[in-house]
């Protein structure tokens, strides 16, 4: 892939019915942040089986996806994702992982069975997440697709241990933005014309009543994004409409 799209499925009917709050959201956000990635979509949905599998295959028919999934990987019978995963991602086969096995007798002995030594059925050629809490994992498959518990104190850690053995830094990207003293319909001719490759947003904004707008333009590529921005620039000199520079980074 040439830029991953992350994406975060939190599962949780509690969140929605406001029994929880949320606390993967902002999480995910700060972890790609800081590696110089970017959230491509965010999803809270119930604990239904149809809405997940079709999230999870929406998900898989972006090819450029790599996800992180929050809850219902536990031995109950409301934990619905793994054999989920196994039905959209993988044949549909749960099959006991050794290693996983393992760990859940060696914690809990006899009290494995019969119920908590369902967690380690997993999709075919899972990998394991390293629970700090307990040991008793999350998974992921082929690299891409992340399954975590719903509590943040587990799910957290396997966040970064998966950015980091996976996706450890994003690839620079040269950012422009500027504030003008306009609304945006003044420049959306000049956004008609950005480049492809191009990540521009254009936020508008009241400042003592009257409208403005905050344009920012990103690419990998150095020389695209500035030629791009500079058309905004171009624009607003030609019609002579105040603007200020805010930001000009690489990140």
């Amino acid at each position: 892939m040439k830029t991953p799209h992350f994406y975060a499925v939190i599962i949780g009917s509690e969140i929605l019915n406001a029994r929880r709050e949320d606390k993967h959201f902002l999480y995910v956000r700060d972890a790609l942040l800081r590696r110089g990635h970017t959230l491509f979509s965010s999803f809270i949905i119930k604990d239904d089986p149809i809405l997940i599998h079709n999230t999870f295959n929406m998900i898989k028919n972006d090819p450029d996806a790599v996800m992180f999934s929050f809850g219902g990987i536990g031995s109950t019978p409301d934990d619905l994702t793994r054999q989920i995963a196994a039905n959209v991602f993988s044949d549909g086969v749960l099959v006991p992982h050794k290693e996983f096995t393992d760990h859940i007798i060696e914690r809990f002995a006899d009290a494995a069975y019969p119920h908590r030594i369902h967690m380690a059925e997993l999709p075919k050629n899972s990998g394991l997440l390293h629970n700090v809490i307990n040991n008793m994992s999350g998974f992921y498959l082929y690299d891409r697709y992340f399954f975590m518990p719903g509590f943040p104190e587990m799910s957290h850690p396997m966040v970064e241990d998966a950015l980091e053995r996976f996706y450890p830094k994003a690839s620079l990207t040269y950012r422009h933005t500027l504030v003008a003293q306009t609304s945006e319909n003044t420049l959306i001719d000049v956004m008609e014309l950005m480049d492809e490759g191009i990540d521009f947003s254009s936020l508008p904004m009241m400042n003592g009543g009257n409208p403005t707008v905050e344009i920012s333009v990103a690419s990998s590529d150095q020389k695209l994004s500035k030629a791009n921005f500079k058309r905004f620039i171009d624009a607003l000199e030609s019609k002579s409409i105040p603007y200020s520079l805010i930001n000009n980074t690489s990140e």
